[in-house]
């Protein structure tokens, strides 16, 4: 497969040591977004054995290797080396075993350690690769972080997208992208949104012209990726359109399989946009954990209407 991510880019990514490097290892593609541990492999079962995965070896493994001599050692290695794994990982900065580093140099494949504790190498390589073969779209947009929850600004040109950002800047809040917005399917009920590194950072306002808010702001107004939570989409105040009132009603926006709960907020002179994205973000918020003030509003006015 060529979707997948490079061995190179991976043992980048999380600062692995190169112990053999084969002389494919610029190339090698890791096609497989999961981590396989060899126990069973190293024993001579195979069955089932998924040769396209990098291979870990933590303290389990290492522990049953040094019972058995340098010579056998290498046998189990030659054995396991002629599947046609990808690479193996030695964790714990482990020093891999002679024999190890003897059949990787026969069957030239790459030999990689990491001070990673076992489990922590595992779920950081399965993040790594299954971002990296994630499915990506670019959207029009402006991604801020408000009170820690990701928001995507989203409206036609000119509404207001980028100046609401410097608003919500000002105010200590933080800038993620702006104009274009990167967004990455990371699991099956996230999405993830970042700037194109070209214009990272930057942002347009007319009349002006670029902007580089890390230079005014600071770095503490700035985030390189955020995950998104809540499209709130900016429209023109057009009069005969009504908007919702209360809140009850719940809309989402799909991108890339994933629903997004979705606002749509007026635009009107006059209004303080970023107060109302403020407002917008804490009430999300409490949603997600469990308080719904539109529906609680709509309980006690139906009680006060029962009790008369």
């Amino acid at each position: 497969m060529d979707n997948g991510m490079k061995l190179k880019d991976l043992a980048k990514a999380l600062d692995f040591k190169v112990v053999y490097e084969s002389t494919d290892f610029n190339e090698v593609i890791l096609a497989s977004t999961d981590i396989s541990r060899p126990a069973f492999p190293l024993t001579g079962f195979y069955e089932g054995f998924d040769h396209t995965r990098i291979q870990l070896l933590g303290g389990m493994e290492f522990a049953y290797l040094r019972r058995y001599s340098d010579e056998e050692i290498a046998r189990k290695f030659d054995d396991f080396f002629t599947h046609g794994v990808p690479a193996v990982l030695w964790c714990h900065d482990v020093e891999p075993l002679q024999g190890c580093l003897e059949m990787a140099k026969k069957h030239d494949v790459s030999v990689l350690t990491t001070s990673l504790p076992t489990s922590d190498a595992v779920s950081m390589c399965i993040r790594t690769l299954r971002k990296a073969a994630a499915q990506k779209i670019t959207r029009h947009g402006v991604l801020v972080e408000v009170y820690g929850m990701g928001l995507l600004l989203m409206g036609e040109s000119g509404v207001g997208k980028s100046e609401t950002a410097i608003e919500l800047m000002k105010r200590g809040h933080r800038l993620i992208a702006d104009d274009a917005v990167e967004i990455t399917a990371v699991d099956m009920n996230v999405l993830e949104g970042a700037a194109p590194e070209l214009i990272r950072y930057y942002v347009e306002l007319r009349g002006i012209g670029v902007i580089d808010t890390r230079q005014i702001f600071g770095m503490g107004a700035v985030k390189p990726s955020q995950q998104i939570d809540l499209i709130v989409k900016l429209e023109p105040w057009t009069e005969g359109i009504e908007f919702d009132r209360i809140g009850l009603t719940e809309h989402s926006t799909t991108i890339l399989g994933v629903q997004v709960p979705t606002l749509s907020i007026p635009v009107k002179t006059g209004r303080n946009l970023a107060i109302i994205i403020e407002v917008a973000a804490m009430n999300h918020r409490q949603k997600m954990m469990g308080y719904n003030a539109a529906v609680e509003f709509t309980k006690q006015l139906n009680q006060a209407f029962e009790r008369k």
